[in-house]
């Protein structure tokens, strides 16, 4: 029996407020290539059957034309709306909400598109071809049943927090427990994190730090799962609206859904291990060191001067 091939389901909807501009479209590579670009060439090369990108509606029809006049030669591909409204039983944006619901949020969006293991990615990070490979090859044993079994089978690839940081400001990570057999024990969404002279340092709500190894293992949302996730993300959606809503600035992080899953026992999570590094654009002055790797990377003779010819 042949392998079922993956999708890749990346997360392209957000502006990047900190970065002032659409980052997911801004070039790196010679040929105005940007890292969603080297995502989606990297997930072909890995064996992805097709490609869904989760946009706004208010650039969706410029966003189509370009991924189609890219990638629509090279692979399968599809969309997804993420919008505000797109709430369960009946709910209502609140008046004083216009931060977005967040990335499980936009993972969600896509719940009518995708029926088929699938990879979860920021659109505006490098992961790497071997990241893509160790994902793809799980996701090919992964089944394709909607329905949540007893214990679902998820996977996350890891990297270390070192690799992982901005010169220019704090950044966002899922920072990981992992036992000795490679399974996330639990994940916790760290908002603001940096390095300051010796330390990486995680500054809390309550405006209190705490230091973190550099080697610690950390999320940057490229996750592995089943159509099933849709399901088991719905049973917790409601109830985080509801303890959530008088707060307009909580977002609905990948990280706390899967989190509450492992705790509940309701899933197990792989973590996947890779030897490459990974890089993106978080502030514009990321941008020239991003830049650089991809230069090299092309010098090296892993990419093409031009992805797609």
């Amino acid at each position: 029996m042949a392998r079922m091939q993956p999708t890749l389901l990346v997360l392209a909807a957000g502006m990047g407020s900190r970065y002032g501009g659409l980052k997911q479209v801004d070039p790196v590579g010679p040929g105005g290539e940007t890292l969603m670009d080297y995502a989606v060439y990297d997930a072909i090369q890995a064996g992805f059957g097709r490609v869904v990108f989760v946009i706004r509606s208010d650039f969706e029809a410029a966003f189509r034309k370009q991924a189609a006049a890219r990638f629509g030669a090279h692979v399968a591909l599809d969309f997804a709306i993420q919008s505000m409204d797109d709430l369960p039983g009946g709910r209502q944006v609140p008046a004083e909400r216009a931060k977005p619901w967040g990335t499980a949020h936009a993972v969600r969006a896509a719940r009518k598109v995708v029926r088929e293991p699938f990879a979860a990615i920021n659109a505006d990070d490098y992961y790497g071809r071997e990241a893509f490979e160790v994902l793809g090859r799980f996701l090919a044993e992964a089944p394709a049943s909607g329905a949540p079994s007893a214990r679902e089978r998820l996977a996350m690839v890891g990297f270390r927090l070192q690799q992982t940081l901005s010169e220019h400001g704090t950044v966002a990570r899922g920072v990981c427990s992992v036992d000795a057999g490679g399974r996330l024990l639990s994940v916790g969404e760290h908002t603001r994190i940096a390095a300051e002279a010796q330390a990486i340092l995680s500054q809390q709500a309550d405006g209190s730090t705490v230091t973190l190894p550099a080697d610690t293992i950390v999320s940057m949302n490229m996750w592995g799962f089943t159509p099933a996730f849709f399901a088991l993300m719905e049973e917790q959606f409601g109830q985080w609206l509801t303890a959530n809503h008088a707060n307009p600035k909580a977002e609905w992080f990948i990280p706390l859904v899967v989190n509450n899953l492992l705790q509940s026992g309701r899933a197990e999570v792989r973590v996947l291990p890779t030897r490459g590094s990974w890089f993106g654009i978080t502030y514009r002055d990321d941008r020239p060191r991003t830049c650089a790797a991809i230069a090299q990377l092309i010098a090296q003779g892993v990419y093409p001067a031009r992805l797609w010819g």
